[in-house]
């Protein structure tokens, strides 16, 4: 079987291009009989292409790379919206296609598609992102529901959110968890201080990662930490990630008990979080919230929200709150402050047993079953015409539709997602 994966947003730094790349790592590792395509394109981040194509490279022979120095506008102009030129143009014939947050090229006729939907922003959180990308979001997200074989989904909240606004079968979407690097472990004493020195930190510090935008909810948890420290003067609130299209003009940044320290390399992230007394992620919305489990795995004690993803992947190993409410949030914080050390120990080891339960070997795993699922349905049933298979799509499409609607009860809340975005 030749299966390709777009590797393209490995370049950014982002969740989805981690995802990317720990999946492609773990599958090269527990799949030594298919062939692996990677296909990368990008202009200007060309070089971190072959950068990553460097890292990746291990003893498998059954390694393909197709990097081609082409912007992603041109491409997502071809592709995503005039949808013509199939990818087989560039890499040659293939079995299956696995695709994911940015681009949507078509296929030939033969080919499978997979695609990974790590979350519904375009739909539910429009205003924060560049009106461009959610144009181009949206326009992806119609041709992933047309024509997408099967659809991986981060969480059962974006399955849920795939069903609600697209209207997607409920049997075509796979539910898929994501995990915290390996490399994600607490680290010695020593290495933490050399690493807070850098950043000019010290303990106790409070820490929030995430990149810095309206629907992170950051705002709120600086207005919360600006009335603990009244009473605590000793303690810092340091908040990691880069910026967003938006901008926080309005903060303060200069504040002695508040870091920004914007975008860090991993190494220095992991010991931030080791050193933390406690992890805040008082985020809107999320598709699945990674940093969550990058910190539990570190062995921190853990505050999130108790709305969509952050509830499911955390469960009862953190403290849940409503992220509109500053006295959850302020309770919360001060909770943890005064733990006693035995009581701080059970939530350090309720961290990390969370965290141990998702792993990017187990999510390499059943995406690789998903790819031969999928292409031994096809070597099963190979003579029905394309129009045949089309029919067949739509009448499930309309059973499943007819059963949603007799089965009200069971469709989303559609109370959920509905949650005002504050004003920064």
């Amino acid at each position: 079987m030749k299966i390709a994966i777009d590797i393209s947003q490995t370049v950014y730094g982002t969740g989805v291009g981690r995802y990317t790349q720990e999946l492609v790592q773990n599958l090269l590792n527990i799949d030594k009989q298919n062939e692996y395509i990677l296909f990368g394109a990008s202009l200007r981040q060309f070089l971190k292409l072959k950068k990553i194509k460097n890292e990746l490279v291990n003893s498998n022979k059954n390694l393909t790379f197709k990097l081609i120095p082409l912007p992603l506008f041109l491409l997502e102009f071809i592709w995503n919206k005039f949808h013509f030129l199939p990818i087989e143009t560039f890499i040659g014939k293939i079995d299956l296609l696995h695709t994911s947050d940015w681009l949507e090229p078509p296929t030939t006729k033969d080919t499978k598609k997979v695609t990974t939907v790590h979350d519904m922003l375009a739909y539910l959180f429009p205003q924060s992102s560049h009106q461009r990308i959610v144009r181009n979001q949206r326009a992806k997200l119609e041709r992933v529901k047309k024509e997408t074989h099967i659809i991986i989904a981060d969480s059962k909240t974006t399955k849920e959110d795939l069903v609600k606004f697209l209207q997607v079968p409920s049997d075509k979407i796979k539910v898929v968890y994501l995990a915290a690097s390996s490399q994600f472990k607490p680290q010695d004493e020593d290495v933490i201080e050399k690493v807070l020195q850098k950043y000019k930190i010290k303990k106790p510090y409070i820490l929030s990662v995430s990149t810095q935008e309206p629907r992170k909810n950051i705002q709120k948890l600086i207005d919360v930490f600006e009335n603990i420290s009244k009473l605590r003067s000793d303690i810092t609130l340091v908040l990691t990630g880069k910026k967003a299209w938006t901008t926080y003009e309005q903060v303060s940044t200069d504040k002695e008990n508040i870091i920004f320290t914007g975008y860090i390399p991993e190494d220095d992230l992991i010991c931030l979080y080791s050193g933390c007394r406690v992890f805040v992620y008082p985020s809107l919305y999320e598709g699945f919230g990674l940093p969550i489990l990058e910190a539990m795995a570190c062995g921190v004690p853990t505050i999130t929200s108790n709305n969509s993803s952050m509830a499911e992947i955390a469960k009862d190993a953190a403290i849940l709150i409503d992220p509109r409410s500053d006295s959850q949030l302020t309770k919360a914080i001060e909770m943890v402050l005064d733990l006693k050390l035995e009581d701080y120990q059970k939530m350090v080891n309720a961290s990390l047993n969370r965290a141990r339960q998702y792993s990017w070997a187990k999510t390499a795993k059943q995406t690789l079953q998903i790819y031969k699922d999928l292409v031994k349905l096809a070597e099963i049933n190979p003579t029905m015409s394309k129009d045949e298979k089309t029919q067949k799509a739509n009448k499930k499409e309309e059973d499943q539709n007819n059963e949603q609607k007799n089965n009200k009860q069971k469709t989303t809340d559609p109370k959920k997602h509905q949650i005002k975005e504050l004003s920064l």
